[in-house]
Order: C-alpha cells, then structure tokens, then sequence
C-alpha cells in the first residue's frame, strides 16, 4: 500500500458527496472505483481508510477482548458510523448524514492524508487546530520522536569493573 501525502481542500455537494481529488486518487493506483471505510475520528474529524488498510486494523481490533470492559468500550467507540463507501463514476464518495453531523462537515473541507489513511476535517475546524500550533514544535518533536534509550545514561560501578580499580586507572 502507497504512504498517502497531501492537504487537499475539496467541497461537500448538497447531497453529501464530494469528489475525490485526482492526486489523491493517483497515489491509491488502479483505474477502477475505489473502495474505502470512513469512521469517527479521534478528533472530531472523520478518517477514511482505503479498504486494505482497514482490513488491517480490523485484523488489530480483533486482538482486543470483548471480556475487559474498557477494550470493549474501545471496540465500540472505534466502530461506531463505520461505512464501506466507493467512488462513483465522477470518482465521488457520498458521506453518511451521521458522521457529517458528527465532524460537523458542512461545505469547505480539508482532507489531510498521512501513512496509510485520509482525516477529513471542516476547513474552519482544521484551521482552528493548525493556528494552536505548540509554540515550541522542536520540543514536542524531541518528546515525541526522540528514542529514550538513546537518552539513557549507563551508570558503570567502577569498584566491580576489572581490578577494581579508580576511575583514575582507567
């Protein structure tokens, strides 16, 4: 599967469809209608998944049990609106009343696509994010992406070192 890249701003018709942009769909390959999943976000945005991707994270869902109530919550709150959609022959998708409510999707929309899925969000909504952006970005990558093993120390007892001898012989 392609890694997807790109911010796309594209509008949602009357009906509730909008039409896929053409970059986009060139990264997904294949000539025919494509095959999607859109859900909830974890945001309140809402994430399309090409249909291998999904079956993917269906095969992760899976692992999770159904006894521990709080997988089970997950479970329920993660597939909660999930709707099999594909393109038309205009290479349009048509979004479910519900999950457009949900993100509050109206007109202007932004599809922000990463790794192996698509967020749609309400242009004014994602605006609003981008603008609280961190004030220190570099921190928040340090923090995020830094390894922690690569920041650890390694304390070395000398007394149990070879010959127990002073840092000084060293």
């Amino acid at each position: 599967m392609p890694q997807l890249i790109g911010e796309y701003d594209c509008k949602i018709d009357a009906k509730g469809r909008m039409r896929m942009p053409t970059q986009l769909l060139k990264q997904l390959g294949g000539d025919t209608a494509h095959q999607f999943v859109i859900n909830r976000g974890f945001e309140k945005c809402l994430m399309i998944y090409p249909e291998a991707n999904w079956d993917k994270i269906t095969k992760e869902m899976e692992k999770l049990s159904v006894y521990d109530m709080k997988q089970r919550q997950f479970i329920r709150y993660f597939y909660r609106g999930a709707s099999k959609v594909s393109t038309d022959s205009n290479e349009r998708v048509l979004f479910p009343k519900r999950l457009m409510e949900y993100a509050s999707l109206e007109k202007e929309v932004v599809l922000f696509a990463y790794n192996d899925r698509i967020e749609v969000w309400d242009k004014e909504a994602y605006d609003t994010m981008l603008d609280d952006e961190p004030e220190d970005f570099s921190a928040l990558a340090q923090e995020v992406m830094a390894k922690k093993d690569s920041a650890e120390i390694v304390e070395v007892n000398v007394k149990t070192m070879p010959g127990g001898g002073a840092a000084s012989d060293l």
